[in-house]
C-alpha cells in the first residue's frame, strides 16, 4: 500500500476523544484525525515522532490524518483502515505464504446475521476465511503483542471462526504487525485472559492463526515477514 502524497514529519502532542491528535509542525500546531480507536498502548507519549498525511478534499472537517507513530526507533503503521488494504495486496501477490495462488478473494463477507469477516477466499473449491487482526503493541523490542486492551468483538470473531469451520469453511486469522523490525508475536494474555483463552480454542479446534510483519516507511506499507507466534 502506497501513499499517495509524501507524509508531514511532526512531534505528538496528545490524542483525545479517541478520533483527534494534536501534531506539532514546525511552529504550528495542527488536529489530524486519528484512524484508530484502540487503547494504542505504549504509542502516545507526548513528543513522539509521528508522520501524517494531508488531504484537501474540502468535504472533509480534518485534512489531516495520523498514519505512523515512531516509538523506542520503530515506525508503527497506526492507521487501521489501512490494514485490509495491506492484507488484500499480501493475498492477492502471494505474500502470505499459508494462502497463495488463490482463484477468488472477495472482502467483508458475512458469514450470519451478526458476524462478517474480512475475506471470503476460494481456492481449488475451497472456501476459507480470513480475519485480520491490526497489531500496533510491543512491550518488548522483539515480541509484537495483541489485543492491547479488552477485546469482547475479538473474542466473538474467534469463536465464529470455530463455527465457520464446523461448516466446511477453513478459517484463519491473520495478525498484522505493522511494527517495525519485531521478530515474534505472542497474545497478551495479561490484558484479556478470556481473549487468550478462546484462542486456545480455537486453536485446538483447527482456526489457523498467523502472524506476518509489514515493511513501514513514509512511502509504503507492505507486508514483508512471516513471524513465530510464541505460546
Amino acid at each position: 500500500m502506497k501513499f499517495t502524497k509524501p507524509l508531514i514529519k511532526g512531534k505528538l502532542i496528545k490524542r483525545y476523544k479517541r478520533f483527534f491528535t494534536d501534531v506539532k509542525i514546525g511552529k504550528k500546531i495542527v488536529t489530524a484525525h486519528c484512524p484508530n480507536t484502540g487503547s494504542m498502548k505504549g504509542l502516545l507519549d507526548e513528543g513522539n515522532e509521528v508522520f501524517i498525511s494531508k488531504n484537501d478534499d474540502p468535504k472533509r472537517k480534518l485534512k489531516y490524518t495520523l498514519e505512523i507513530i515512531k516509538v523506542k526507533k520503530k515506525l508503527v503503521g497506526v492507521n487501521t483502515h489501512f490494514a485490509n488494504k495491506i492484507a488484500y495486496h499480501g493475498l492477492s501477490n502471494n505474500l502470505i505464504k499459508e494462502v497463495v495462488n488463490n482463484d477468488h478473494i472477495k472482502p467483508e463477507v458475512f458469514f450470519n446475521k451478526e458476524t462478517r469477516f474480512d475475506f471470503l477466499i476460494e481456492k481449488d473449491k475451497q472456501k476459507i476465511f480470513v480475519e485480520v487482526k491490526n497489531v500496533t503493541l510491543f512491550r518488548d523490542k522483539k515480541i509484537a503483542e495483541f489485543p492491547d486492551s479488552v477485546t469482547s468483538r475479538g473474542s466473538k470473531h474467534l469463536k465464529t471462526l470455530i463455527e465457520a469451520l464446523k461448516k466446511g469453511y477453513k478459517s484463519y486469522l491473520l495478525f498484522l504487525v505493522q511494527i517495525h523490525g519485531v521478530n515474534n508475536f505472542k497474545i497478551a494474555k495479561d490484558i484479556d485472559k478470556e481473549y487468550y483463552e478462546n484462542y486456545l480454542l480455537a486453536k485446538k479446534a483447527g482456526v489457523k492463526f498467523l502472524a506476518y510483519r509489514c515493511k513501514i516507511s513514509s512511502k509504503k506499507i507492505e507486508i514483508e515477514k512471516k513471524l513465530k507466534i510464541l505460546s
